[in-house]
Protein backbone atom coordinates (compact mmCIF):
# COMPACT_ATOMS: atom_id res chain seq x y z
CA UNK A 1 0.00 0.00 0.00
CA UNK A 2 1.39 3.15 -0.53
CA UNK A 3 1.64 5.96 1.83
CA UNK A 4 0.20 9.29 1.57
CA UNK A 5 1.34 12.42 3.49
CA UNK A 6 -0.56 15.53 4.21
CA UNK A 7 1.00 19.13 2.98
CA UNK A 8 1.26 20.20 6.54
CA UNK A 9 3.11 17.51 6.87
CA UNK A 10 5.17 18.00 4.41
CA UNK A 11 5.71 21.95 4.59
CA UNK A 12 6.77 20.96 8.66
CA UNK A 13 9.80 18.99 7.97
CA UNK A 14 11.13 21.49 5.08
CA UNK A 15 10.64 23.82 7.91
CA UNK A 16 12.88 21.87 10.31
CA UNK A 17 15.68 21.11 7.62
CA UNK A 18 15.66 24.62 6.62
CA UNK A 19 16.29 25.69 10.19
CA UNK A 20 18.59 23.34 10.67
CA UNK A 21 21.13 23.94 7.37
CA UNK A 22 20.81 27.58 8.16
CA UNK A 23 21.43 27.41 11.66
CA UNK A 24 24.60 25.50 10.55
CA UNK A 25 28.15 28.12 10.27
CA UNK A 26 28.96 25.06 8.11
CA UNK A 27 26.13 25.68 5.54
CA UNK A 28 25.89 29.29 5.69
CA UNK A 29 27.12 32.23 4.28
CA UNK A 30 30.87 32.07 5.03
CA UNK A 31 32.33 34.72 2.53
CA UNK A 32 34.68 36.81 4.11
CA UNK A 33 33.88 40.67 4.69
CA UNK A 34 36.79 42.62 3.78
CA UNK A 35 34.90 45.82 4.06
CA UNK A 36 36.89 46.39 7.48
CA UNK A 37 40.10 45.99 6.08
CA UNK A 38 39.28 47.87 3.08
CA UNK A 39 38.21 50.74 4.51
CA UNK A 40 41.00 51.09 7.84
CA UNK A 41 44.25 50.14 5.23
CA UNK A 42 43.09 51.83 2.04
CA UNK A 43 45.00 55.27 2.69
CA UNK A 44 48.10 52.59 2.79
CA UNK A 45 48.76 52.02 -0.23
CA UNK A 46 49.58 54.06 -2.75
CA UNK A 47 50.50 55.02 -6.23
CA UNK A 48 53.92 54.72 -7.72
CA UNK A 49 54.95 56.59 -10.59
CA UNK A 50 58.65 56.29 -11.71
CA UNK A 51 60.37 58.06 -15.27
CA UNK A 52 62.98 56.42 -16.78
CA UNK A 53 65.59 58.90 -19.32
CA UNK A 54 65.82 56.41 -22.94
CA UNK A 55 67.66 57.00 -25.61
CA UNK A 56 65.96 57.88 -28.67
CA UNK A 57 66.99 55.98 -31.77
CA UNK A 58 69.19 57.40 -34.58
CA UNK A 59 69.23 55.04 -37.42
CA UNK A 60 72.64 57.03 -38.89
CA UNK A 61 73.95 56.01 -34.72
CA UNK A 62 77.79 55.12 -35.35
CA UNK A 63 77.51 55.88 -39.19
CA UNK A 64 80.83 58.36 -40.46
CA UNK A 65 78.33 61.33 -42.01
CA UNK A 66 79.92 61.24 -45.55
CA UNK A 67 78.68 57.45 -45.87
CA UNK A 68 75.09 58.44 -45.31
CA UNK A 69 73.27 58.22 -48.60
CA UNK A 70 72.63 61.55 -50.43
CA UNK A 71 68.48 60.51 -50.38
CA UNK A 72 68.70 60.94 -46.60
CA UNK A 73 71.26 63.98 -45.97
CA UNK A 74 69.07 66.65 -46.09
CA UNK A 75 67.14 64.63 -43.31
CA UNK A 76 70.33 64.06 -41.37
CA UNK A 77 71.33 67.71 -41.31
CA UNK A 78 68.17 69.12 -40.10
CA UNK A 79 67.79 66.48 -37.19
CA UNK A 80 70.96 65.65 -36.12
CA UNK A 81 71.43 68.00 -33.07
CA UNK A 82 68.22 67.52 -32.42
CA UNK A 83 67.93 63.97 -31.21
CA UNK A 84 67.06 64.33 -27.40
CA UNK A 85 67.01 61.46 -24.31
CA UNK A 86 63.40 60.62 -24.04
CA UNK A 87 61.36 60.13 -21.15
CA UNK A 88 59.09 56.46 -20.46
CA UNK A 89 57.34 56.34 -17.20
CA UNK A 90 56.14 53.12 -15.06
CA UNK A 91 53.14 53.03 -12.57
CA UNK A 92 52.96 50.53 -9.86
CA UNK A 93 51.78 49.68 -6.20
CA UNK A 94 53.35 50.25 -3.07
CA UNK A 95 52.37 50.22 0.86
CA UNK A 96 53.78 52.16 3.77
CA UNK A 97 55.30 50.01 6.53
CA UNK A 98 56.53 52.75 8.47
CA UNK A 99 54.82 55.85 9.81
CA UNK A 100 58.28 57.73 9.20
CA UNK A 101 57.97 57.24 5.36
CA UNK A 102 59.11 53.86 4.79
CA UNK A 103 57.03 52.21 1.76
CA UNK A 104 57.60 48.89 0.10
CA UNK A 105 57.08 47.94 -3.91
CA UNK A 106 58.01 46.40 -6.38
CA UNK A 107 62.08 46.60 -7.71
CA UNK A 108 61.05 46.05 -11.13
CA UNK A 109 58.39 49.40 -10.69
CA UNK A 110 61.24 51.66 -9.93
CA UNK A 111 64.10 49.95 -12.30
CA UNK A 112 66.71 52.17 -13.96
CA UNK A 113 64.01 55.53 -12.75
CA UNK A 114 65.69 58.83 -12.51
CA UNK A 115 62.34 60.20 -10.95
CA UNK A 116 60.19 58.35 -8.24
CA UNK A 117 56.45 59.58 -6.88
CA UNK A 118 54.38 58.23 -4.67
CA UNK A 119 50.69 59.21 -4.85
CA UNK A 120 48.37 59.07 -1.57
CA UNK A 121 44.70 58.53 -2.09
CA UNK A 122 44.29 61.84 -0.72
CA UNK A 123 45.51 63.29 -3.50
CA UNK A 124 49.29 63.96 -2.62
CA UNK A 125 52.02 63.38 -4.52
CA UNK A 126 55.86 62.90 -2.48
CA UNK A 127 59.10 62.25 -4.24
CA UNK A 128 60.77 58.95 -3.19
CA UNK A 129 64.42 58.08 -2.63
CA UNK A 130 65.52 54.66 -3.31
CA UNK A 131 66.44 52.73 -0.28
CA UNK A 132 67.61 49.83 -1.80
CA UNK A 133 66.15 47.15 -4.31
CA UNK A 134 66.84 43.77 -4.69
CA UNK A 135 65.86 42.32 -7.82
CA UNK A 136 66.67 38.52 -7.53
CA UNK A 137 63.46 38.85 -4.98
CA UNK A 138 61.69 41.74 -6.91
CA UNK A 139 61.77 44.38 -3.95
CA UNK A 140 62.61 47.84 -3.32
CA UNK A 141 62.46 50.01 -0.45
CA UNK A 142 61.55 53.75 -1.02
CA UNK A 143 61.67 56.62 1.68
CA UNK A 144 59.22 59.53 1.55
CA UNK A 145 59.37 63.30 3.83
CA UNK A 146 55.30 63.08 5.31
CA UNK A 147 53.76 66.15 4.34
CA UNK A 148 52.78 68.22 7.05
CA UNK A 149 49.73 67.02 9.18
CA UNK A 150 50.01 63.87 6.98
CA UNK A 151 49.38 60.90 9.46
CA UNK A 152 50.69 57.57 7.62
CA UNK A 153 49.46 54.19 8.70
CA UNK A 154 51.70 51.47 8.73
CA UNK A 155 50.54 48.13 7.23
CA UNK A 156 51.87 45.07 9.50
CA UNK A 157 53.22 41.93 8.43
CA UNK A 158 51.92 38.34 9.01
CA UNK A 159 53.50 34.57 8.35
CA UNK A 160 53.14 33.52 4.98
CA UNK A 161 53.97 30.20 6.22
CA UNK A 162 50.67 29.69 7.98
CA UNK A 163 48.67 30.40 5.08
CA UNK A 164 46.99 27.42 3.85
CA UNK A 165 46.07 26.91 0.12
CA UNK A 166 41.44 27.70 0.13
CA UNK A 167 42.20 30.66 2.50
CA UNK A 168 40.99 33.77 1.03
CA UNK A 169 42.84 36.99 0.69
CA UNK A 170 42.83 40.36 -0.94
CA UNK A 171 44.86 42.62 -2.56
CA UNK A 172 44.44 46.51 -2.65
CA UNK A 173 46.56 48.15 -5.75
CA UNK A 174 46.34 50.38 -8.81
CA UNK A 175 45.72 48.02 -11.77
CA UNK A 176 45.92 50.14 -14.74
CA UNK A 177 46.31 53.70 -12.90
CA UNK A 178 43.05 52.72 -11.62
CA UNK A 179 44.32 53.47 -7.74
CA UNK A 180 42.68 52.09 -4.96
CA UNK A 181 40.80 48.82 -6.13
CA UNK A 182 40.24 46.16 -3.89
CA UNK A 183 40.06 42.59 -5.30
CA UNK A 184 39.79 39.32 -3.13
CA UNK A 185 40.35 35.62 -3.87
CA UNK A 186 41.35 32.25 -2.25
CA UNK A 187 45.17 31.17 -2.01
CA UNK A 188 45.48 28.49 -5.28
CA UNK A 189 48.78 27.59 -4.89
CA UNK A 190 51.77 28.09 -2.12
CA UNK A 191 55.75 27.67 -3.24
CA UNK A 192 55.44 28.42 -7.01
CA UNK A 193 58.44 28.67 -9.26
CA UNK A 194 57.97 30.62 -11.86
CA UNK A 195 61.42 30.87 -13.08
CA UNK A 196 61.63 34.60 -12.34
CA UNK A 197 64.77 34.40 -9.63
CA UNK A 198 66.83 31.65 -7.55
CA UNK A 199 64.46 32.18 -4.70
CA UNK A 200 60.92 31.66 -6.09
CA UNK A 201 58.42 30.22 -3.59
CA UNK A 202 55.44 32.45 -4.70
CA UNK A 203 51.75 32.46 -3.74
CA UNK A 204 49.32 31.89 -6.09
CA UNK A 205 46.07 33.43 -6.13
CA UNK A 206 43.22 34.02 -8.06
CA UNK A 207 42.51 36.94 -6.52
CA UNK A 208 42.19 39.71 -9.88
CA UNK A 209 45.94 41.14 -10.24
CA UNK A 210 46.42 43.19 -13.11
CA UNK A 211 49.41 46.03 -14.49
CA UNK A 212 49.88 48.23 -12.27
CA UNK A 213 48.91 45.99 -9.14
CA UNK A 214 52.70 44.92 -9.08
CA UNK A 215 54.01 45.95 -5.65
CA UNK A 216 50.81 46.29 -3.73
CA UNK A 217 50.11 44.01 -0.44
CA UNK A 218 48.10 40.97 -0.17
CA UNK A 219 46.27 40.38 2.97
CA UNK A 220 44.74 37.67 4.78
CA UNK A 221 41.46 37.75 5.95
CA UNK A 222 42.77 39.39 9.74
CA UNK A 223 44.03 42.42 7.47
CA UNK A 224 48.15 41.68 7.81
CA UNK A 225 50.45 41.86 4.63
CA UNK A 226 51.33 38.28 3.96
CA UNK A 227 52.34 39.38 0.03
CA UNK A 228 53.51 41.53 -2.39
CA UNK A 229 51.87 40.89 -5.61
CA UNK A 230 54.18 41.13 -8.22
CA UNK A 231 54.00 38.90 -11.11
CA UNK A 232 50.82 37.57 -13.24
CA UNK A 233 50.39 34.65 -15.84
CA UNK A 234 48.43 36.01 -18.91
CA UNK A 235 47.85 35.97 -22.36
CA UNK A 236 45.26 38.64 -22.74
CA UNK A 237 47.55 41.09 -20.74
CA UNK A 238 44.81 41.30 -18.17
CA UNK A 239 43.71 38.88 -15.65
CA UNK A 240 42.96 35.45 -15.93
CA UNK A 241 42.88 34.13 -12.22
CA UNK A 242 46.49 33.45 -12.22
CA UNK A 243 48.62 36.39 -10.02
CA UNK A 244 51.62 35.43 -7.77
CA UNK A 245 52.96 37.41 -4.60
CA UNK A 246 55.72 37.33 -3.04
CA UNK A 247 55.40 35.84 0.50
CA UNK A 248 55.59 38.18 3.52
CA UNK A 249 58.21 34.99 5.29
CA UNK A 250 60.68 35.88 2.33
CA UNK A 251 59.76 39.63 1.99
CA UNK A 252 60.94 40.57 5.55
CA UNK A 253 64.14 39.42 5.98
CA UNK A 254 65.20 41.37 2.48
CA UNK A 255 63.27 44.93 3.66
CA UNK A 256 65.34 44.25 6.91
CA UNK A 257 68.74 43.93 4.78
CA UNK A 258 67.70 46.84 2.38
CA UNK A 259 66.72 49.19 5.46
CA UNK A 260 69.95 48.65 7.29
CA UNK A 261 72.69 48.87 5.01
CA UNK A 262 71.04 49.42 1.58
CA UNK A 263 71.88 46.37 0.09
CA UNK A 264 71.40 42.33 0.70
CA UNK A 265 73.77 40.52 2.74
CA UNK A 266 72.69 37.26 1.82
CA UNK A 267 73.92 33.93 3.87
CA UNK A 268 76.79 31.32 1.84
CA UNK A 269 77.49 27.84 2.20
CA UNK A 270 79.78 27.33 -0.72
CA UNK A 271 78.25 24.20 -2.47
CA UNK A 272 76.98 23.93 -5.75
CA UNK A 273 73.91 21.49 -5.44
CA UNK A 274 71.49 19.73 -8.18
CA UNK A 275 68.23 17.89 -7.85
CA UNK A 276 68.20 14.45 -6.34
CA UNK A 277 66.22 11.63 -8.50
CA UNK A 278 65.44 8.50 -7.58
CA UNK A 279 67.82 6.85 -9.26
CA UNK A 280 69.88 9.10 -7.42
CA UNK A 281 68.60 7.76 -4.45
CA UNK A 282 68.76 4.66 -5.07
CA UNK A 283 72.66 4.56 -5.97
CA UNK A 284 73.61 6.48 -2.58
CA UNK A 285 71.35 3.39 -0.43
CA UNK A 286 68.76 6.15 0.40
CA UNK A 287 65.30 4.99 0.78
CA UNK A 288 63.10 7.94 -0.83
CA UNK A 289 64.83 10.98 -3.28
CA UNK A 290 64.82 14.52 -1.71
CA UNK A 291 67.43 16.59 -0.45
CA UNK A 292 69.97 18.77 -2.21
CA UNK A 293 72.79 16.91 -3.97
CA UNK A 294 76.26 18.80 -3.49
CA UNK A 295 78.10 18.63 -7.08
CA UNK A 296 80.71 20.31 -6.05
CA UNK A 297 82.49 22.51 -2.76
CA UNK A 298 83.90 26.09 -2.77
CA UNK A 299 87.66 25.65 -1.65
CA UNK A 300 87.32 28.80 0.34
CA UNK A 301 83.66 28.38 1.80
CA UNK A 302 81.71 27.59 4.90
CA UNK A 303 81.09 24.03 3.72
CA UNK A 304 84.65 22.49 2.77
CA UNK A 305 85.79 24.12 6.36
CA UNK A 306 82.80 22.43 7.94
CA UNK A 307 83.65 19.32 6.51
CA UNK A 308 80.71 18.42 4.06
CA UNK A 309 81.75 16.71 0.49
CA UNK A 310 81.27 16.46 -2.95
CA UNK A 311 78.42 13.34 -3.58
CA UNK A 312 76.97 14.23 0.00
CA UNK A 313 73.09 15.07 0.10
CA UNK A 314 71.87 17.92 2.25
CA UNK A 315 68.79 16.85 4.05
CA UNK A 316 67.90 19.76 6.19
CA UNK A 317 69.27 22.99 6.84
CA UNK A 318 69.19 24.89 10.34
CA UNK A 319 66.28 22.46 11.18
CA UNK A 320 64.77 22.83 8.38
CA UNK A 321 63.81 19.64 6.34
CA UNK A 322 65.29 20.20 2.26
CA UNK A 323 62.93 17.95 0.29
CA UNK A 324 63.95 19.68 -3.04
CA UNK A 325 66.72 21.27 -4.53
CA UNK A 326 65.12 24.10 -4.79
CA UNK A 327 64.68 25.25 -1.15
CA UNK A 328 68.05 25.12 -0.48
CA UNK A 329 69.65 28.01 -1.80
CA UNK A 330 66.52 30.23 -0.27
CA UNK A 331 66.89 28.68 3.29
CA UNK A 332 70.82 29.78 3.12
CA UNK A 333 70.40 33.36 1.68
CA UNK A 334 67.55 33.71 4.46
CA UNK A 335 69.95 32.88 7.18
CA UNK A 336 71.84 35.46 8.77
CA UNK A 337 75.67 36.33 8.36
CA UNK A 338 77.66 34.71 10.82
CA UNK A 339 75.46 32.11 12.14
CA UNK A 340 76.62 28.53 13.02
CA UNK A 341 74.04 26.13 11.74
CA UNK A 342 73.70 22.41 12.12
CA UNK A 343 73.29 20.90 8.63
CA UNK A 344 72.27 16.74 8.05
CA UNK A 345 73.76 15.37 5.29
CA UNK A 346 73.66 11.63 3.89
CA UNK A 347 76.95 9.71 3.35
CA UNK A 348 77.93 6.36 2.97
CA UNK A 349 74.53 5.26 3.69
CA UNK A 350 74.08 7.01 6.83
CA UNK A 351 72.93 10.32 8.06
CA UNK A 352 75.20 12.60 9.78
CA UNK A 353 75.31 16.14 11.07
CA UNK A 354 77.66 19.36 10.91
CA UNK A 355 78.62 22.49 12.19
CA UNK A 356 78.84 25.74 9.37
CA UNK A 357 79.52 28.69 9.68
CA UNK A 358 77.16 30.66 7.40
CA UNK A 359 78.95 33.74 5.33
CA UNK A 360 78.04 36.68 3.17
CA UNK A 361 77.23 35.32 -0.45
CA UNK A 362 79.16 37.12 -3.40
CA UNK A 363 78.61 36.25 -6.50
CA UNK A 364 81.37 35.21 -8.90
CA UNK A 365 83.46 32.94 -6.76
CA UNK A 366 84.81 30.24 -8.70
CA UNK A 367 84.82 27.25 -7.83
CA UNK A 368 88.10 25.72 -8.29
CA UNK A 369 88.52 21.51 -8.89
CA UNK A 370 90.95 20.08 -6.66
CA UNK A 371 94.71 18.88 -8.24
CA UNK A 372 94.55 15.40 -8.26
CA UNK A 373 97.62 13.05 -9.13
CA UNK A 374 97.90 10.97 -12.33
CA UNK A 375 98.80 7.36 -12.46
CA UNK A 376 101.41 7.00 -14.91
CA UNK A 377 100.77 3.64 -15.77
CA UNK A 378 97.62 4.64 -17.08
CA UNK A 379 96.73 3.58 -21.28
CA UNK A 380 94.96 6.46 -23.40
CA UNK A 381 91.74 5.58 -25.19
CA UNK A 382 90.42 3.01 -22.84
CA UNK A 383 87.51 1.23 -23.67
CA UNK A 384 84.74 0.54 -21.41
CA UNK A 385 82.73 -1.52 -23.79
CA UNK A 386 80.27 -3.07 -21.32
CA UNK A 387 79.27 0.61 -20.54
CA UNK A 388 78.96 1.73 -23.81
CA UNK A 389 81.68 4.94 -23.98
CA UNK A 390 85.21 5.20 -23.97
CA UNK A 391 87.67 6.89 -21.99
CA UNK A 392 90.85 9.13 -22.39
CA UNK A 393 93.50 11.11 -19.91
CA UNK A 394 93.00 14.65 -20.67
CA UNK A 395 95.45 15.68 -23.19
CA UNK A 396 96.43 18.94 -25.13
CA UNK A 397 94.64 17.44 -28.38
CA UNK A 398 91.46 16.71 -26.34
CA UNK A 399 91.58 19.86 -24.34
CA UNK A 400 91.96 21.58 -27.63
CA UNK A 401 88.89 19.67 -29.26
CA UNK A 402 86.78 20.04 -26.54
CA UNK A 403 87.48 23.54 -25.04
CA UNK A 404 88.62 22.50 -21.46
CA UNK A 405 89.93 24.94 -18.82
CA UNK A 406 93.84 24.74 -18.48
CA UNK A 407 93.29 22.88 -15.13
CA UNK A 408 90.70 20.62 -16.01
CA UNK A 409 91.25 17.21 -13.86
CA UNK A 410 89.35 14.23 -15.07
CA UNK A 411 88.64 11.39 -17.73
CA UNK A 412 87.28 12.23 -21.53
CA UNK A 413 84.34 10.41 -22.62
CA UNK A 414 86.02 9.94 -26.21
CA UNK A 415 83.16 7.63 -27.85
CA UNK A 416 79.62 7.07 -26.69
CA UNK A 417 76.57 4.37 -27.81
CA UNK A 418 73.73 6.31 -28.21
CA UNK A 419 71.70 3.17 -27.56
CA UNK A 420 74.03 2.51 -24.21
CA UNK A 421 72.19 3.24 -20.88
CA UNK A 422 74.87 5.90 -20.07
CA UNK A 423 73.55 7.66 -22.96
CA UNK A 424 69.83 7.40 -22.16
CA UNK A 425 70.67 8.77 -19.07
CA UNK A 426 72.79 11.90 -20.03
CA UNK A 427 76.25 11.19 -20.33
CA UNK A 428 78.04 13.02 -24.30
CA UNK A 429 81.31 12.79 -26.02
CA UNK A 430 83.16 15.51 -24.49
CA UNK A 431 82.25 15.12 -20.99
CA UNK A 432 84.77 14.81 -18.16
CA UNK A 433 84.18 12.22 -15.78
CA UNK A 434 85.86 13.55 -12.22
CA UNK A 435 84.27 11.87 -9.87
CA UNK A 436 82.69 8.16 -8.93
CA UNK A 437 80.76 6.99 -5.85
CA UNK A 438 82.83 10.24 -4.15
CA UNK A 439 86.28 8.99 -5.63
CA UNK A 440 88.49 11.40 -7.50
CA UNK A 441 89.34 10.19 -10.71
CA UNK A 442 92.74 10.62 -12.37
CA UNK A 443 93.08 7.84 -14.34
CA UNK A 444 91.11 4.98 -16.66
CA UNK A 445 92.51 2.01 -15.17
CA UNK A 446 91.19 3.46 -11.32
CA UNK A 447 87.99 3.74 -12.81
CA UNK A 448 88.28 0.06 -14.43
CA UNK A 449 89.54 -0.48 -10.70
CA UNK A 450 86.26 0.66 -9.53
CA UNK A 451 83.86 -0.62 -11.37
CA UNK A 452 85.28 -4.16 -11.01
CA UNK A 453 84.91 -3.81 -6.97
CA UNK A 454 81.56 -2.68 -7.09
CA UNK A 455 80.23 -5.29 -9.80
CA UNK A 456 82.08 -7.87 -7.29
CA UNK A 457 79.27 -6.24 -4.51
CA UNK A 458 76.04 -6.66 -6.84
CA UNK A 459 75.77 -3.18 -6.77
CA UNK A 460 74.38 -1.88 -9.52
CA UNK A 461 73.92 2.26 -9.72
CA UNK A 462 76.96 3.94 -9.06
CA UNK A 463 77.25 8.20 -9.20
CA UNK A 464 79.49 10.36 -11.28
CA UNK A 465 80.12 13.99 -11.54
CA UNK A 466 80.48 15.04 -14.55
CA UNK A 467 81.86 18.66 -16.20
CA UNK A 468 80.31 19.82 -19.26
CA UNK A 469 82.00 22.80 -21.09
CA UNK A 470 83.92 24.98 -18.63
CA UNK A 471 80.67 25.87 -16.26
CA UNK A 472 78.08 23.04 -16.46
CA UNK A 473 78.20 20.33 -13.89
CA UNK A 474 75.94 17.42 -13.30
CA UNK A 475 75.78 14.42 -11.30
CA UNK A 476 73.64 11.47 -12.04
CA UNK A 477 74.12 7.18 -11.43
CA UNK A 478 75.49 4.57 -14.85
CA UNK A 479 74.19 1.44 -14.45
CA UNK A 480 77.02 -1.19 -14.31
CA UNK A 481 75.17 -4.63 -14.01
CA UNK A 482 75.32 -4.81 -18.10
CA UNK A 483 77.74 -7.99 -18.86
Amino acid sequence: MQKSYNINSILGIIFVIGAIVFANPVHANTYPDFSEIAAKYADSVVNISSKQSVKSSDPFDGLNPEDIPDVFRDWYEKNKNSQQPESASSLGSGFVIDEEGIIITNAHVILDANEIDVLFTDGTVLTAELVGKDTKTDIAVLRVEPAESQNLVALEFGDSDELQVGQWVMAIGNPFGLGGTVTAGIVSAKNRDIRSGPYDNFIQTDAAINRGNSGGPLFNINGKVVGINSAIISTTGGSVGIGFAIPSKTATSVIEQLIEYGETRRGWLGVRIQEVSEDIASSLGMESASGALVVSIDDDGPAKQAGIKSGDIILTFNGVNIDTMRELPRVVAETKVGTKVEVEIWRKNKAIKKNVVIERLNEGVVVQQPLVEEDKDDVDNTSILNLGFSLSNINEELSAKYDFSPDQKGLVVTEIDPQSDAFKRGLQEGDVINVINEQDLYSVNQFIRIIDKYKKANKNLLLIKVVRGKNMIRVFPIDISVD
